[in-house]
């Protein structure tokens, strides 16, 4: 009998994974058909993620908004998308030039992409400019530089179109957060601050639409790693320890984070977290035992300053 189970729950385990395959490659078809003729506004449009979040709407036939500071990039992303595209099936991206962090530029930027489709369906937040360095070493200039384009550019926006969805009762606010929107790790003060306020405006926003038929929803990943990230030559196999933190460490890739961003916008979900499992213990860790997450945290921390050094 022991023998018997011993076979079973190998084949159950993989007869659930296998049904659980399949319905969500299920979903992530009927999500592409859910966005069809939807306009849609993607921020930071040429960043790495960016990229793949105007890959998958525009396949699925959505009128695709796509956002960025750079219009050569703009132009070669828009190129990029027709090329590999069904001409029957797509519409031709439109190309907004916008900084984040000029705020003061947003209600005009606005005003464009109402006036050029009348309405937007789906606004989706994909804001990541990051600074690595020490509290101290950081300047005051940068805090502010990384808020306004994290935050405050994210909700500028967000206010400019948000009218015209509260007045069609239809609408949907996606917010591309962080892990570090929930819990803050050394050397990245700033860039967890910004993302913990992107957090807390949505998470009250949510509330505050929801009787005017507008969903808010918030995906976070771990850590997105670079498409050609690998992990270094070595036996990590030999320490588990070094196994969790190469977890930790080589988070989810751009695609999958975009697949994910569509497929929540089908679902409609509210908060969805999406990596390696070792990051998001980490997050219940920090809620349930904080004084053991602030242990590990601060274990190994150099008391050698570290330089400001910003990152894209």
């Amino acid at each position: 009998m022991g023998a018997l189970a011993l076979l079973i729950l190998p084949l159950l385990v993989a007869g659930i994974a296998g049904i659980a395959y399949v319905y969500k490659r299920i979903m992530q078809l009927m999500s592409k058909s859910a966005v069809r003729n939807k306009v849609i506004v993607i921020t930071d449009a040429i960043s790495g993620l960016g990229k793949e979040c105007s890959r998958v709407f525009h396949n699925g036939g959505g009128r695709v908004v796509l956002c960025g500071n750079d219009l050569e990039k703009l132009e070669a992303l828009q190129q990029a998308l027709i090329d590999v595209a069904d001409p029957s099936c797509t519409f031709c991206p439109k190309l907004v030039l916008l900084d984040l962090s000029e705020t003061g530029n947003i209600p005009e930027v606005a005003k464009e992409i109402l006036e050029s489709y009348g309405c937007v369906d789906v606004l989706i937040n994909n804001s990541s400019l990051k600074v690595k360095g020490g509290a101290l070493n950081v300047t005051l200039e940068m805090d502010k530089k990384i808020m306004d384009a994290n935050y405050f550019g994210p909700v500028a926006l967000t206010k400019e179109l948000l009218p015209s969805m509260i007045s069609r009762h239809s609408g949907q606010i996606v917010l591309v957060n962080s892990i570090q929107g929930k819990l803050g790790l050394p050397f990245r003060a700033a860039y967890a601050a910004s993302k913990h306020a992107m957090q807390a405006f949505f998470d009250c926003l949510r509330a505050e639409v929801a009787e005017f038929g507008i969903t808010v929803s918030t995906v976070s990943p771990t850590f997105i790693r670079s498409y050609h990230q690998m992990p270094e030559v070595g036996n990590w196999e030999a320490s588990i320890w070094k196994f969790f933190f190469r977890k930790w460490a080589y988070g989810v890739h751009p695609v999958e984070v975009a697949e994910e961003v569509l497929y929540t916008v089908n679902r409609g979900s509210k908060e969805v977290m999406i990596g390696n499992p070792v990051p998001k213990a980490f997050v219940y860790l920090r809620t349930f035992c904080p004084e053991i997450f602030f242990a590990i945290v601060g274990a190994g921390i150099s008391s050698q300053p570290i330089a400001a050094e910003e990152e894209q």
